[in-house]
């Protein structure tokens, strides 16, 4: 009699055991699936704002727009280049100090 009674409760332990990891599998795949509905909903909400954005920045822009002439271009890639050059130094700078 104690054999059986030691059977039904090893039984008992292991349904309660799969019932327990059962129920946390749910749980973390629904926190899971949440989660990615949360990212998507974030993202989609950045990607209108960015367009919102471009549409509002190309509706301020002057609709008759000049194409740049060669010196004004290359004053442009010169500015360009020196900034990149001025953030180079700095990030030189911040990896020395560390």
């Amino acid at each position: 009699m104690a054999n059986r009674d030691s059977g039904s409760s090893s039984l008992g332990t292991l349904l309660a055991g799969a019932l327990i990891g059962a129920a946390g599998l749910g749980w973390w795949l629904l926190s899971e699936a949440e989660r990615r509905r949360s990212d998507r909903r974030q993202t989609r909400s950045l990607r209108l704002n960015r367009l919102s954005w471009n549409e509002d920045e190309a509706l301020d822009a002057p609709t008759t727009s000049r194409p740049l002439r060669e010196t004004e271009l290359q004053d442009k890639v010169h500015e360009l280049n020196q900034a990149i050059e001025d953030v180079r130094r700095q990030l030189e700078s911040m990896s020395t100090q560390s």
